[in-house]
């Protein structure tokens, strides 16, 4: 070998060492599970060029990362209970690594760089999402085999309810003075709740979140609506406040005009950040038109339903527990989990956990199992005077088993807003009590006809 050639050889050795160098290093990977998203954190020094791709025949994710070094060994990882059968690596380049994920299931990947934050340095976020094929018809729940009534309702469904305990995972939502977590609080009581649910004849629950792990707020009502065809999403949360005397339950709906007040903006700002808290990448569908979705909420009537329900909740909780600001009004605001056009939505706070005395009763199973029990009543009467075609509610009002709802008129009521309150018209609310007028008074009160 010439002298040349040589000097040569070195030169290029020393580019490549150089380069090898300056690659970021990448010894910290990480990987956590659940029901619907398998995610994959690689912990880094700096943000860096990546690509990923989704290959079939067979299922596989290809992730290229520029200017990096791989120095972990992803056999320390847990592919169990994962679709991710086995990880394989190389270093294409000096400064190019690939790694393959090969797939037990198509998985839909989505990624995110995040910039440092509590403790943490720049992370890119891999998560992999179950694939639902739009061509698949969605999960059907099964129908009830027997009724008071003594019937076989081979052709009657129940109501589906989809309970989206809030936060999860990273996202430990607010925390009490005595250190309670909102995100065991509220899965402890969408717990209880399902199971009162699921002894009624006429409804189904299921629950969006039964562990302790994260979901994206988009995904959350994918799950609901796409995967269990829900008729009602109920997202259950525990208050919180700078003002530890603060206190009560109350109920919100999403709003196209804006918040109804301060506390329900401050609290879906709070909400729709629990996606940043989690490390979440920003869903698509949320780069949607908001006054396009409430479109579609109008147009199908569940905003306006959605406001009935969270009336009859709020009526029923207000029997165990205290309202906040001891108001049965249901408030509104731009809260991103609610946007779905075809499910009536609600978001229930279930007290303060900011509060000392409440925090005490949400860790409590006698408590937790009244709000279950109240949520369940305004659900049930919900159902029976806003039945859907084909469901059980609605075989049971044709064989006349629905009770008459009736309303106690309060001080400063009127037709108008009783009429608005059930989603019914002052007409037939007239017609029903054989009023000749509008003149009503506080205590009376009046039978309330089917929706």
């Amino acid at each position: 070998m010439t002298n040349w050639l040589l000097r040569m050889l070195i030169v290029l050795m020393c580019c490549a060492a150089s380069a090898v160098m300056a690659a970021q290093q990448i010894d910290s990977v990480r990987m956590s599970k659940s029901p619907d998203a398998t995610r994959i954190v690689f912990d880094l020094q700096a943000p860096l060029q990546h690509t990923v791709n989704k290959l079939g025949n067979p299922d596989r994710i290809v992730v290229d990362l520029d200017g990096a070094a791989l120095n972990f060994d992803f056999s320390k990882l847990d592919l169990r209970n994962s679709p991710i059968r086995e990880i394989r690596t190389g270093q294409h380049a000096a400064d190019k690594v690939r790694v393959v994920l090969d797939l037990t299931s198509a998985q839909r990947p989505k990624t995110s760089m995040l910039a440092p934050s509590e403790g943490s340095g720049w992370r890119l976020v891999i998560d992999l999402l179950a694939d639902l094929d739009p061509e698949d018809p969605p999960n059907q729940v099964a129908t009830i085999s027997k009724s008071p009534l003594g019937e076989t309702l081979a052709d009657f469904r129940p109501m589906v309810v989809a309970l989206d305990p809030g936060h999860g995972g990273q996202d430990p939502g607010a925390i009490g003075p005595s250190g309670t977590r909102e995100k065991d609080i509220v899965l402890q009581i969408g717990k209880r709740l399902a199971d009162h649910i699921n002894r009624q004849p006429g409804m189904r629950a299921v629950l969006v979140r039964t562990g302790d792990y994260y979901v994206p707020l988009a995904d959350r009502r994918r799950i609901a609506a796409d995967k269990y065809n829900a008729d009602v999403f109920l997202s259950i949360h525990a208050d919180a406040f700078t003002d530890s005397r603060a206190h009560g339950a109350s109920v919100f709906a999403l709003s196209h005009h804006g918040s109804t007040s301060a506390r329900a903006g401050y609290l879906a700002r709070i909400a729709n950040d629990s996606d940043k808290v989690a490390g979440v990448y920003k869903e698509e569908r949320e780069n949607n038109s908001l006054l396009n979705v409430i479109a579609d909420l109008t147009t199908s009537g569940s905003l306006t339903h959605s406001l009935v329900l969270g009336r009859m909740i709020l009526e029923e909780m207000g029997q165990v527990t205290k309202l906040h600001g001891d108001r049965r009004k249901v408030e509104q605001a731009g809260f991103a989990v609610l946007k779905e056009p075809s499910m009536v939505s609600l978001l229930v706070e279930t007290g303060f956990i900011s509060n000392r005395t409440e925090e005490k009763n949400l860790r409590s199973s006698a408590h937790q199992e009244k709000m279950a029990k109240a949520i369940v009543g305004g659900l049930h009467k919900y159902f029976e005077m806003h039945p859907k075609p084909e469901t059980y509610y609605a075989l049971l009002r044709s064989r006349g088993g629905v009770r008459p709802a009736t309303h106690k008129i309060n001080s400063g009521e009127t037709i108008s807003s009783i009429a608005r309150r059930y989603d019914i018209s002052e007409n037939s609310l007239r017609e029903h009590n054989k009023l000749r007028g509008d003149k009503i008074r506080a205590g009376q009160v009046l039978r309330i006809p089917p929706g």
